[in-house]
């Protein structure tokens, strides 16, 4: 088992990371001239000296370092002269760091490294969207030494990863524990508009409301079998992984808590979890961890930081949002039971149906694998939901009737 670990740039991490099967970590600034896969809000925020000290921290430790260039979309700005001038001083940087790797979503940026910083080995993003065999070996014909396979359309595909693991020579990487939905039809805009909040010279500066994820979490909530529609790996379940071939695997999430991210670490490591999955697959929502820890002490001033922007949007509608974030333990620790509990034991059993069954033109309305292990496994506190509910249902009045943006009444929905 090799582990690919997301990087909040503590040292602790690193120290903690060397006791477990970590040979890679992944991170990247808040903002360059490519962009990403997250928000500037959902990062750490680091310097380019202190991202240098972490890389030299990482290869005493033994550990290499993957630099993220993931954009899904960078504006048509890299066939430009200024595009390309921007590009080319952040690869030299990165490159006269040490960095062991670097990951992308652009075919054009993968032979464009390959060509220019032949010394960095290039992975594929999630975001490059390989699902079969084809795209698989054309991604490895233009040059790629590792693909991270999309999560969302193939990690419950047990047949097609056969297929693909035999196909091609190059390395190949697992997504073990995001919690997107399986099959998402609002990926494309997600991994576009994600990508556009951390290029330095878009003109919204970070500023980003982040509709689908917003849309995602409202589902799940209103919806248990959702939590269970998802992408995620059990640790109890990287077996069925590994006789297809597999042995790398990748563990998010960037800037959570050291104590959250070594809870993922070493279940993965021990391949078991007694506790609630969202523990492994939730960027929030975390309990145990102190109030002011570094990634609560954001608190309201990073709500204002990045949300308020009365020259973009109404700030009086951001309300809502901020509910939402405190009720979902997004600026504080959830004290008590967690308002949404997966146990994970009560899964045991669940990958039987994927073993020789694809989802690929199933109705899962008429499927009901994940409805019967989501009304076992799944446990939500009413009162913290119908909350939530409340302040879902307001936010998206402003945003999808347009309140938003104007500093009018928010339009009332007529429920039909």
């Amino acid at each position: 088992m090799r582990l690919s670990v997301a990087s909040n740039f503590d040292p602790e991490l690193v120290e903690r990371c060397r006791d477990y099967p970590v040979t890679e970590m992944f991170a990247k600034l808040r903002t360059d001239a490519v962009g990403g896969g997250r928000a500037p809000y959902q990062l750490a925020k680091v310097s380019r000296r202190q991202l240098e000290e972490h890389v030299r921290h990482l290869h005493k430790s033994g550990i290499a370092f993957n630099y993220l260039l993931n954009s899904s979309c960078m504006g048509n700005r890299e066939i430009t002269r200024r595009g390309q001038k921007e590009i080319n001083e952040l690869l030299g940087w990165i490159s006269d760091l040490g960095v062991t790797a670097v990951t992308v979503a652009s075919p054009f940026m993968l032979q464009l490294i390959k060509a220019r910083h032949p010394d960095l080995k290039v992975r594929i993003s999630v975001f490059g969207g390989v699902d079969r065999v084809r795209k698989a070996q054309m991604w490895e014909e233009l040059g790629a030494d590792c693909i991270v396979l999309d999560s969302i359309l193939v990690n419950r595909e047990l047949e097609t990863l056969k297929e693909i693991r035999k196909a091609v020579k190059c390395d190949l990487e697992l997504m073990a524990n995001n919690n997107c939905l399986a099959g998402c039809a609002m990926s494309p805009m997600h991994m576009n508009a994600l990508a556009h909040t951390g290029q330095a010279w878009h003109e919204n500066k970070g500023f980003f409301i982040d509709w689908c994820f917003l849309k995602c979490t409202e589902m799940k909530l209103r919806d248990p079998v959702h939590y269970l529609r998802s992408e995620w790996i059990r640790p109890e379940d990287l077996h069925l992984y590994e006789k297809l071939g597999y042995d790398l695997f990748k563990i998010a999430e960037r800037d959570i808590p050291t104590e959250m991210m070594m809870k993922r670490v070493k279940a993965y490591s021990e391949r078991r979890y007694d506790g609630n999955l969202l523990d492994l697959i939730q960027a929030y929502g975390f309990q145990g961890i102190r109030e002011n820890h570094s990634y609560y002490r954001r608190g309201i001033g990073w709500f204002l930081r990045f949300i308020i922007r009365p020259g973009l949007a109404n700030p009086f509608r951001m309300l809502p949002l901020k509910r939402l974030a405190e009720l979902r333990g997004m600026t504080q620790p959830i004290a008590g039971h967690a308002p949404v509990y997966i146990d994970n034991r009560a899964l045991d059993g669940f990958m039987e149906r994927f073993r020789d069954k694809s989802c690929i033109g199933v109705d899962c309305a008429e499927c009901r694998w994940c409805h019967e292990f989501a009304a076992k496994a799944v446990t939500i506190d009413e009162s913290n939901r119908a909350a939530a509910l409340e302040a879902y249902e307001e936010l998206f009045d402003s945003l999808n009737g347009g309140s938003m943006w104007r500093y009018l009444p928010a339009r009332k929905t007529v429920k039909r």
